[in-house]
């Protein structure tokens, strides 16, 4: 219920009336009634994703539209977090000796990790001055930040969705403001004004919508400014301004811009007042280049084009999901296998048949060509060795032939006789 309302309908029954003034008690009943309405459709401004948003055109180029379907899909496994962010180190107006910061981090009830596979999950955007965030996975190890400039430096770190969503609950958020060396008067935000953390969009990006993302601090409800009109920041605004084409934003939550063109756009975030003026605080005011070029194969450019499903990408909310995947993908794949191997038998057969007798002909050949080329190599040598001694045993048989020729001799002078014998 409004204060403002409450305190007026206490007031009003705290006194005696007529009877012909209880129409008027019926009158602000049915005004109170209204109050409460207002004080929920307050709520909706602060609690994204209340109500899916329609595309609705809020400037010449871009249009607002519903976040992707994946993306709503796996909000809901997140909702029941509610993370408390703290800065261990360095203190709160700590001087440090040296320009080299190891920062320590503390989360609770929010589990912290990347998916091995899709390289999302939970983490911690932290914010050195108004530079563009750090994600964050493991706080087992310091962050460390070195060649900081001497002088006043303050960081800021609140809890993120994978998709690179702030959580908006009380305690996501944690900011300190530290010194390197001595003091200055830069990078010191006044903690009594309203702060503006600029989140998203920055860097590349593969697909569209983009996601415009931001934190408030110290920023009051937009009811405040109906019981306290001196109040002049309870109906703040934040204007947005995209290539030079701006539009006002009177809600804390997300929103997803289509009409990017590819290529380098700059984002421009500002926080202000009752007036419609910039409130002057550090970092209110902050500018970001990002580069859009389309058919990106990240994983996030994947999401929001629709291309995986909430399914095979719940392991960047659900660490434990990962051991239920294998167990429905041996089903499909099994299927192929068997039907493929059914049609490789008759293939297999026909051309296995055909070169059976090529394969025969072939050796038939080898075979007499190795018989022909026994006799020419090996062969030769041992012929030419056995007749060396064949030779020497004819040497020996020369004496032999010298003892035929004497009986040769006495043969002629046997045989001249009968030839004297006829010539007589």
């Amino acid at each position: 219920m409004n204060t403002g309302c409450r305190k007026f309908f206490e007031q009003l029954f705290s006194k005696r009336f007529p009877i012909i003034k209880w129409v008027v008690i019926l009158v602000l009943v049915v005004n109170l009634s209204s109050c409460v309405e207002a004080a929920n459709s307050q709520e909706a401004s602060i609690n994204p994703f209340m109500k899916a948003l329609p595309v609705s055109e809020i400037s010449g180029t871009f249009s607002e539209t519903a976040p992707p379907e994946v993306i709503q899909a796996l909000r809901p496994s997140l909702e029941g977090y509610q993370p408390q962010v703290s800065i261990l180190s360095p203190q709160g107006d700590e001087i440090l000796p040296d320009n080299i910061v190891k920062v320590r981090l503390q989360v609770k009830d929010l589990p912290l990790f990347k998916d091995p596979k899709w390289q999302l999950g939970p983490h911690l955007h932290l914010i050195l001055d108004n530079q563009p965030y750090i994600a964050v996975y493991d706080l087992n190890q310091p962050v460390v930040l070195s060649d900081l400039s001497p002088g006043t430096h303050t960081l800021r770190v609140f809890a993120s969705r994978p998709w690179h969503e702030s959580f908006k609950n009380e305690g996501a958020y944690a900011q300190t403001t530290f010194h390197v060396l001595t003091k200055t008067e830069e990078n010191n935000p006044d903690s009594k004004l309203p702060l503006l953390t600029y989140s998203r969009p920055t860097g590349g990006y593969g697909a569209e919508p983009i996601m415009l993302d931001f934190y408030l601090t110290n920023a009051p409800l937009h009811s405040m400014a109906e019981t306290n009109p001196d109040d002049t920041m309870s109906n703040w605004r934040i204007r947005s301004t995209v290539n030079g084409e701006s539009f006002i934003l009177d809600r804390w939550q997300p929103i997803y811009l289509k009409g990017f063109k590819p290529g380098k756009t700059w984002v421009k975030l500002e926080f202000l007042d009752n007036e419609g003026q910039p409130v002057k605080n550090a970092f209110n005011t902050t500018i970001r280049l990002i580069n859009y070029q389309p058919n990106g194969q990240d994983t996030l450019s994947k999401i929001v084009r629709g291309e995986l499903t909430a399914d095979e990408v719940r392991g960047i909310v659900d660490p434990s999901y990962t051991a239920k995947i294998p167990v429905t993908e041996p089903t499909p794949t099994l299927a192929p296998e068997t039907k493929v191997e059914k049609q490789l038998i008759p293939e297999v057969k026909l051309p296995e048949i055909a070169p059976i007798p090529e394969a025969e002909e072939t050796p038939a050949q080898e075979t007499k060509v190795e018989k022909q080329s026994i006799p020419e190599v090996t062969p030769i040598p041992e012929v030419e060795e056995t007749p060396a001694p064949e030779t020497k045993v004819e040497k020996q048989s020369i004496p032999e032939v010298k003892f035929t020729k004497v009986t040769p001799a006495e043969d002629i002078q046997t045989m001249e006789s009968p030839k004297s014998q006829i010539q007589e």
